[in-house]
């Protein structure tokens, strides 16, 4: 396991080192002078941020102080959103530098090609005594020579056109920064500004009557930690208590960080309301920060943790599962203890935080499964892996008997940053099919 780990670290690295390398090349050495100040800059940038980066990564894991993990925080993860569209547009650029090359070509040829340079003036030596008073004519001679070598002079002083694959390199890497930081940029205001809401309507054949249309607020992937804090807990508050739900899922993933740090930044869920309640089920990170250190803390905000367990609702069950990444804690995912006594023939909703679970979820004859941890694939092209790496990336969707419905979630882990998948908070209103 531990040779496993060092292989995959190693991997990572030289992947990173890599690409840190392509985009100096692409961004520095090729649109800097050589042992000019612009290109030292740019190296020293190449070797600072991928740093902080890793830093932010590693401080929270490591116990670094939570003052340093916010300062590291934002730089970091900003950059390593940065460099995954400064890479992607610099690699769209490949197919564009030729064609930008062929067309100065033939802009210049157009032109009739570049004039060739004027010899430089010779210097004019001066004279070894005074010379008599010359004729008039040569008087006006001197005086035209000396304004054109003043001309000549001036001339020199300005600075050649850069070359044209100068050009084309600058021209490149400016149109790559700023398609790059405007993504980003964008990507970042759609978390900072907070989650959406979506209503999803989810028909049961078990639900009987008196319980069509009970709707559930479902939100997962809050992320609280370094960057996202108490005033975006305090959003996904208002925004769940604007809808008046009947009941409130957490599924999993709200910290990534200890009570003792993410304390205050949780505490708006204690304004949390619902007729029915709030209800809890960890998600990994959970299990990277104290899993039941936050499940008593969460217990004392007023959400009812359900680990493994099940509670009987008026017209329907709600069930609860650990999240997997418990495991190696001994406090996985048990569905016999959650699921193994009930009554098949009441309606089963439950809170899982990895859509992975289905299959067990299914065997268990489970109705409905809420899910969230893929984050929709949070930047894209993120989506495409997150759609191979889960049964389902984000939506609703049926596997026999069960339906399975994944949040995109309220957060972000990492970059504050999403692209193509913006944050949600989904409403899903139980429709009995006999109503």
């Amino acid at each position: 396991m531990v040779v496993l780990f060092a292989l995959v670290a190693l991997a990572v690295v030289g992947l990173l080192a890599g690409v840190h390398w392509y985009l100096w090349r692409r961004l520095v050495r090729d649109t800097t002078a050589r042992g000019g100040r612009a290109r030292r800059a740019g190296t020293v940038a190449a070797v600072v941020l991928p740093l902080i980066s890793v830093g932010a990564l590693v401080s929270g894991r490591a116990g670094a102080p939570f003052a340093l993990q916010q300062a590291l925080a934002w730089p970091g993860y900003l950059w390593l959103a940065l460099v995954l569209y400064l890479t992607l547009a610099l690699l769209a650029g490949e197919a564009v530098r030729p064609l930008l090359r062929r067309w100065l070509e033939r802009r210049d040829a157009a032109r009739g090609g570049q004039p060739e340079p004027e010899p430089e003036p010779q210097p004019i030596a001066p004279p070894a005594e005074p010379p008599a008073e010359p004729p008039a004519e040569q008087v006006r001679v001197a005086v035209r020579t000396e304004t054109e070598t003043e001309a000549e002079t001036a001339t020199e002083d300005v600075p050649p056109p850069p070359s044209r694959r100068l050009f084309v390199a600058r021209t490149v890497a400016v149109g790559a920064a700023a398609v790059a930081a405007g993504t980003v940029g964008y990507g970042t205001y759609t978390v900072l500004r907070g989650p959406r809401l979506k209503r999803v309507t989810v028909p049961l054949a078990k639900l009987p009557r008196q319980a069509h249309g009970f709707r559930i607020a479902v939100v997962s992937d809050i992320h609280l930690g370094p960057i996202l804090g108490r005033a975006h807990t305090r959003r996904i508050v208002e925004t769940i208590n604007r809808t008046s739900p009947d009941l409130i899922a957490v599924v999993g993933d709200l910290v990534d960080g200890s009570v003792e740090d993410l304390g205050p930044a949780a505490e708006p869920l204690r304004e949390l309301r619902a007729r029915h309640g709030s209800y809890f089920v960890t998600g990994n990170h959970e299990y990277y920060s104290g899993a039941a250190q936050w499940v008593d803390h969460v217990r004392e905000l007023g959400l009812r943790p359900l680990e493994n367990q099940r509670t009987e609702l008026g017209g329907f069950d709600l069930a609860g599962v650990n999240d997997i990444a418990g495991e190696d804690e001994g406090q996985g995912p048990d569905f016999k203890a959650a699921l193994g006594d009930r009554d098949p023939a009441r309606a089963c909703v439950l809170l899982a935080h990895q859509p992975v679970v289905i299959h067990d979820a299914v065997d268990h004859g489970v109705d409905l499964q809420l899910s969230g941890h893929t984050h929709g694939g949070q930047m894209w092209p993120g989506n495409y892996v997150a759609e191979l790496a889960n049964p389902t990336a984000a939506g609703l969707e049926r596997y026999g008997d069960t339906q399975l419905y994944v949040t995109r979630g309220a957060g972000a882990w990492g970059p504050p940053v999403r692209v193509g998948a913006p944050p949600d908070i989904t409403v899903v209103e139980l429709a009995a099919t006999r109503a």
